[in-house]
């Protein structure tokens, strides 16, 4: 495949990539591009294998030997090439919201940021802490950011033999100066968005009951968290009684997650927060009822209080209750 703006069509997703590594939510951003998407950054080749969604894939590979290019410099110099393209979807991990507004910038269009679903006129938004849903339409070319874990991807029957895939010539020399990464940290598991987080413990009312008041039952459960390396969540009871933030909350009318872990104690699985769970790819639940929704679900019932199971294993684990 040759020549960039004859072969796009007038949706494509942008991705970072950083060591082959596509981000969270990357499949998604390229399924609601329909299947186009461009990657830019180090080992762009082989994170082409990981996007199931992907029908053709540019990639825009940095040079050896140096750090991923920074967004002001990805911005300036995917410009010429996405100025034909009417929409450009980038997924809502850090990465896509650092180069949306500069891409958004270059290009002199507007961005509609946190995106549940992006259609050719335009985007849903979710705003004011999540519980209003807004509808943005634009009369020309624009950028969007797409949260992670709302979407869903069905992955493209190809026969195995993944997207098409085409070289951009890209111009580094030429873009502007960035800020320069020295190195990159994982962020401590208590200040992740819980939509990025892959270990998650869950609060539900079940926390409430027994010997620790809720409140108290949160302070442990972030020692827990700590000790296993997770992230706090929590039920809207929970949120609703003001044991932690609604930032924490996990369900469709609070956060979508996606965890590769979650760890549920004393909730029972309502609709709303299940569904708004995604597809761990392991659910433990300690509850007293074995057959509540959660329990039914999990890969690991414990019939017993969640306080109580609680508080044993942050005990074992060296987090010890004051």
């Amino acid at each position: 495949m040759t020549g960039w703006t004859g072969a796009l069509g007038t949706a494509v997703a942008v991705v970072v990539v950083r060591d082959g590594l596509p981000p969270l939510g990357a499949d998604e951003a390229v399924a609601e591009a329909g299947g186009d998407v461009l990657l830019a950054g180090t080992g762009t080749g082989a994170a082409t294998a990981r996007l199931t969604a992907a029908r053709r894939a540019w990639t825009a590979e940095a040079p050896r030997g140096v750090a991923p290019p920074g967004p002001a410099a990805i911005a300036a110099a995917l410009r010429p090439h996405l100025e034909p393209v009417r929409v450009v979807v980038l997924p809502a991990s850090p990465d896509g919201r650092d180069l949306a507004p500069r891409l958004a910038a270059v290009l002199d269009r507007p961005l509609l940021a946190g995106a549940i679903e992006v259609t050719s006129r335009g985007a849903d938004v979710l705003r004011w802490g999540d519980r209003t849903l807004l509808t943005l339409t634009s009369d020309g070319p624009f950028v969007a950011t797409l949260v992670p874990g709302v979407r869903g991807v069905e992955p493209v029957p190809d026969g195995g033999r993944g997207p098409v895939v085409a070289e951009l010539p890209v111009d580094w020399t030429s873009a502007p100066r960035d800020a320069t990464c020295e190195d990159v940290f994982a962020p401590p598991p208590d200040t992740t968005h819980l939509s990025e987080a892959p270990r998650i413990v869950g609060a539900g009312a079940g926390l409430g009951r027994g010997a620790l008041s809720g409140p108290d039952a949160m302070v442990l459960l972030g020692r827990f968290a700590d000790a296993v390396g997770a992230s706090v969540g929590a039920t809207r009871v929970v949120t609703d009684a003001g044991w932690t933030g609604h930032e924490r909350q996990v369900g469709t009318t609070g956060v979508v997650v996606d965890p590769d872990l979650y760890i549920a104690f004393g909730v029972s699985g309502a609709a709303q927060h299940v569904g708004g769970l995604g597809s761990p790819r392991d659910v433990i639940s300690v509850n007293t009822d074995p057959y509540c929704p959660m329990t039914a679900r999990a890969d690991l019932g414990v019939v017993a209080d969640a306080a109580a199971v609680l508080e044993e294993m942050t005990r074992k684990l060296g987090g010890h209750r004051d």
